[in-house]
This record gives C-alpha cells, structure tokens and sequence, in this order.
C-alpha cells in the first residue's frame, strides 16, 4: 500500500526523534583534576563525574570523550568534594548587641526573611546540606519548603524548630524578662519533668521537624549566670531520647558541662554540641554509645574575641564567652586523639552566616588532617544524620558537588577562600 502521509509530517517527525535522542544522550561531565569523594583516604586524580539528572551516574577515571550535546564542566585545576555538610547552623539569627532584644521588636517574618538570605549565602560558600539546630517561629520549617518548591534558594535543610529546654535554662527566651513578661509569655519547648518533654517532642513531630534539640546544660549566649551547670535531669532526657527515636527522630544536645554530657550520652543521644569540659569519662562514654562530638569551635572562637570588646555582650555573659568560648579548640584536639567521633559543625548564626568554612582550619588546628577534616564535613556529618544520599560522590547519590582552586589537601584555608563552584542536587550555583 503507497505510503499516503504528507512528506512535511515525516520530517518533523524525523526531527522530533533526532532531538529526543540527543537529549536523551546528553549529560553533564565534571572533570576532575583532583577528588575527594568524602570516604576514601586516598583522592583520585583527572577523573569524570558524569550527572543524570538529580544523581551522579559514575565515575570515570580519566577525562572521557564528550558529545556536542554534553554540557562539559571544567574543574582540571581544583579538588573536587561531595557538598559540604555543617551540622549545627541557626539560619535565622546571627548575634549582635541588639540581638538580646530582638525578640521583642521582630515579627515571625523577619526571623523568616533573615533565614532565606542567610541561606543563600551557606549554600554559596559550599554548603550543600545544613541541621539548623534551634529557631524561632519554625522559620527554618517554612524556609525548607520555600527552597524544595523553588521559592528560595539554600541548602538541603534536616530542622530541628525550637530548641527544648527547662524554666529558666539555656532555651527559655524569658531569661532576664521582668516577671511579668516572662509569665505572660508561653513556649510550649519550655519543658519541665518527663511528661513535658515527651508532649514537647510530639509536637515537634505534629509541626514536621527531623530531629530535635535539646539543652541539657547552661549556655554562653543565654542572660544567665551559669554557662555549664547541668539544666535537664536524667529522667527528662530519657523521656525525650526515648519518644524521638520512636517518632525516627535522632537528637542532638547542647551540652557544656561535664555532668550534662555524661547523663546525655548515657540516656542514649545522637549528638553533643560543643562538649567544652567533657573529660575522659565523658569521651570514654562517647565511644562506647557510638556518640557523636560536634565541636562548634567557630562560635567559640568567635565569642571569646567578641567578649574583648565592651558593651557587645550584656555584662553577665562576657564572662561565659571568655572562658568557654577559647576552650573548645583544645577540647577538640584532646576529644580527637582519644578517637571521639567528629562531625563538622560550626553554630552559625552565632560567628557570620557564609564564614563556616573557617571550621576546616580550626579542626586542622586541632589536629585533624585535612582529610579527616573534609571527612568530618561529608561522609561522617551524613552518617549523623542519617541520610545515605549526601556526604559522597559516587554512583545513584545526590549530585552535591564542591570544588575549591588549588590543592586543599595542602592548604585547608582555600575551603574558606577559594570556593569556586558549588552544585546542589544537579543545578549548578555558582561556577568558575
């Protein structure tokens, strides 16, 4: 039978399958002059990452021959790592003089605002994944839906909402109100007795956080006398490490003092956070829970040299910052010797949003070499949270890809300065 289509139909439709096969062949190829891809000791030189998509497809040792429809991305002369994870963010606050009043001044929307631009400027300095430990008015909660529906841009965000905490603790915001005002005010993360705690970790589930936070011990930033007395007893913590891990939800802990880090780890916690006078039993403990340290060391380093300048902090927490805050380094160097496994995390939002980087060095500082450092900041940081996607370049993970100019191996500061290009889930950010 004579074929009876019009010969313009057949061209088009010729067309539309010449273009579908070619975008169907087309990928995305890094080429890598240097790779770390966040578990190996050892990193590989002049490799391809191909991209499919969202995920990373394989990867080739050499530069593989490309197509014309390829879309070629040239990182010969970096090192090239998983996106970087920093486990202890506040995306919403970064700390000023005005900051001990802003909460009452500011709307739940500017808590809100702050936060997406805060975002944004994490996601550039080559943080692809973030735990924001503690906000206000779940900002952190809104901004994460903003970025997944494309309406803000920033990292992958695992929140923890509003930190947990005792009357009169490191986590009640009516610390040094009149008390008038503090009885007026109610936050339902002020918890007090086990029954307490388990409601305030049923809410956090019901509000859709991923994890929880919680304060076990005083704290520098807080208008309050004692920056590491235990503030949470035993039974509390039990309570809230028991009910979060039946709702999946792993919990991390602000802890300073000695006593309150023992009794977090043995009531079964993920996390501790800063961990500044945990001594050998504590670091003992630690390794036996398979407990991870967080050390923060930025927002101590940050707040020891604040504490130098007067009137920046009211005059009943200067001397907090000036003791705990130049500790941690050294507590650090001491937790890593003793084999105490680390995550990276910095407390942004106390030291500059876009400056967690920094962390690199400091860790390096305390011994760490650069590549146990990176390790802390991708493969170990998603072993903390839980989420096998993130933290590593190989095949059917998340194209979260970083690159910094020059050899980071032999200078950790390029983390800090040198961030060249930044993909998050296959879309590219920022490029050479």
């Amino acid at each position: 039978m004579r074929n009876t289509y019009p010969k313009q139909l057949l061209l088009l439709v010729a067309l539309f399958v010449s273009l579908s096969t070619n975008l169907l062949s087309a990928r995305t190829i890094i080429y890598a002059g240097t790779l770390i891809n966040g578990t190996d000791d050892q990193p590989r030189h002049q490799v391809s990452i191909i991209i499919d998509g969202q995920k990373i497809k394989s990867i080739e040792s050499g530069y593989v021959a490309s197509t014309s429809e390829d879309k070629i991305i040239d990182l010969k002369t970096s090192t090239v790592t998983p996106g970087w994870i920093d486990c202890h963010v506040h995306l919403d606050n970064e700390i000023t003089p005005k900051s001990f009043t802003d909460g009452v001044y500011l709307e739940p929307g500017d808590y809100a605002l702050r936060a997406a631009a805060n975002a944004k400027k994490t996601l550039l300095a080559g943080f692809t994944s973030i735990r924001n430990l503690g906000d206000s008015d779940n900002s952190s909660l809104a901004l994460k839906r903003a970025i997944a529906n494309g309406y803000a841009i920033g990292p992958r965000i695992f929140t923890a909402g509003a930190p947990i905490g005792t009357t009169g603790g490191h986590a009640d915001p009516t610390d040094s109100f009149n008390h008038k005002i503090s009885n007026s005010i109610k936050e339902d993360s002020v918890i007090d007795g086990p029954d307490a705690a388990r409601r305030a970790v049923r809410q956090h589930y019901k509000d859709g956080t991923d994890l929880i936070k919680i304060m076990t011990s005083g704290g520098v930033l807080s208008v309050e006398k004692s920056g590491d007395n235990p503030q949470m007893d035993l039974d509390e913590i039990q309570a809230i490490v028991t009910t979060a891990h039946e709702y999946g939800m792993k919990v991390a802990v602000h802890a300073h003092g000695t006593e309150a880090i023992r009794r977090s780890v043995l009531a079964g916690v993920d996390s501790i956070e800063h961990g500044t006078y945990m001594d050998a039993e504590d670091m003992r403990l630690m390794k036996e829970h398979g407990t991870f340290y967080v050390p923060t060391i930025s927002a101590g380093q940050w707040v020891a040299e604040k504490a130098k300048i007067h009137g920046f902090f009211p005059e009943l927490v200067r001397p907090k910052a000036l003791t705990i805050g130049s500790k941690i380094l050294e507590t650090c160097r001491v937790a890593n010797a003793a084999g105490v496994r680390i995550a990276f995390g910095t407390d942004t939002g106390v030291s500059a949003h876009g400056d967690n980087a920094k962390e690199f060095e400091y860790l390096v500082e305390a011994g760490l070499t650069p590549m146990k450092a990176i390790k802390c900041a991708t493969s170990e940081a998603a072993a903390l949270i839980g989420d096998p996607n993130i933290g590593v370049i190989s095949s059917g993970k998340y194209a979260d890809i970083v690159a910094v100019n020059g050899d980071l191996l032999k200078d950790v500061k390029l983390a800090d300065t040198a961030v060249s290009f930044v993909m998050k889930d296959g879309v590219v950010y920022k490029s050479p």
